[in-house]
């Protein structure tokens, strides 16, 4: 992942900065914040591509956006722009519409039209997840797409929680995303908006029936992962989630090569052998990472990770903390 961040830039010149990257990662529009807060402006955004999406993940104080139709002359990629909050908030208009958001709302907007945009006033530092992508990869109807630009999607229930889920956890990993990671996660991506774009505008059918399926698989692996160290946390209650009948989450997994509990627990395993592995949670007791990763039982645990890794779990945490480490100079 590319960082670049106003750190470093006099304190005078980061809004002259900023305006400059945004322009190159973006598009071209005018920035600006009051007066008073010029001097105290920050921003920093880590930049990750999987083939045509770009995922940034920006934190920034307050300020403005303008992109005029004298900016779309100077430059129009044809993209849309999709932002989810994961702290703070703001407001965007476009279309004769004006929409505020929140934490976990999404909110798109097309870049070939004039918007504005700024940041909450009673919030002085706010963080984005912004996917850009091409017009022409969202099969929904362009008229109906239009009417979608500066709405809000409400992050805190149905399938824009589900959505918002996703997009957050993919904004929490953005930077150990290797180049595989990020090309398995193009056409996820897409489809996951493409589903809450299509549910917002209640046009399900024109959702291609293999692109609902991955968005709903890669909505239920977020909530997964989100509630892993729930022990609660069983086919049941995921199937109930996401408002669909317990045979068909089995199916959807049984198409993977997986069942659910399976799966389950492998994303457990893993977690639970990443912190072994951890140096830092050396002093932990096995039993209480097992724990907080959703295993109740120590037993099971141990039978469990001998059986996935070929080692008990205090061997492999010996083993790990005999190995070297390899100091940078």
């Amino acid at each position: 992942m590319d960082v670049l961040s106003t750190a470093g830039v006099a304190a005078g010149e980061r809004l002259a900065f900023w305006r400059e990257v945004s322009s190159k990662l973006w598009v071209p529009y005018e920035l600006g914040c009051e007066r008073e807060l010029e001097n105290d402006f920050e921003a920093d955004v880590g930049v990750t591509e999987f083939g045509p999406v770009q995922a940034a993940l920006m934190t920034s104080t307050r300020h403005t956006v303008h992109r005029t139709p004298k900016h779309i002359r100077q430059s129009d990629p044809e993209t849309f722009k999709l932002v989810c909050v994961e702290r703070g908030g703001g407001r965007v208009a476009q279309d004769g519409r004006c929409t505020e958001f929140g934490v976990g709302d999404l909110v798109l907007f097309d870049t070939s039209r004039p918007y504005q945009a700024e940041f909450q006033e009673h919030i002085s530092v706010s963080r984005l997840l912004l996917l850009g992508f091409p017009r022409s990869f969202l099969p929904l109807p362009p008229r109906e797409l239009r009417s979608l630009s500066a709405t809000r999607i409400p992050g805190a229930r149905g399938i824009g929680a589900l959505t918002s889920q996703f997009m957050l956890q993919l904004a929490r990993h953005l930077d150990e995303l290797s180049p595989s990671d990020a090309a398995r996660l193009t056409t996820l991506t897409l489809d996951v908006l493409i589903a809450a774009l299509a549910d917002a505008l209640d046009a399900g059918n024109a959702v291609p029936p293999h692109s609902r399926r991955r968005a709903l698989m890669a909505r239920i692996h977020a909530f997964i992962r989100d509630n892993l160290g729930d022990a609660r946390l069983t086919p049941d209650t995921i199937a109930a989630a996401h408002h669909i009948s317990l045979r068909y989450l089995h199916k959807l997994f049984q198409q993977d090569g997986h069942t659910v509990a399976g799966w389950v627990r492998e994303r457990r395993l893993e977690q639970c052998r990443r912190d072994l592995a951890d140096p830092r949670l050396a002093a932990s007791p096995i039993n209480a990472i097992a724990a907080r990763w959703g295993f109740t039982s120590p037993a099971h645990f141990s039978q469990a990770f001998r059986a996935a890794y070929g080692v008990p779990p205090r061997q492999y945490r010996a083993q790990c903390a005999t190995v070297p480490t390899v100091r940078a100079h």
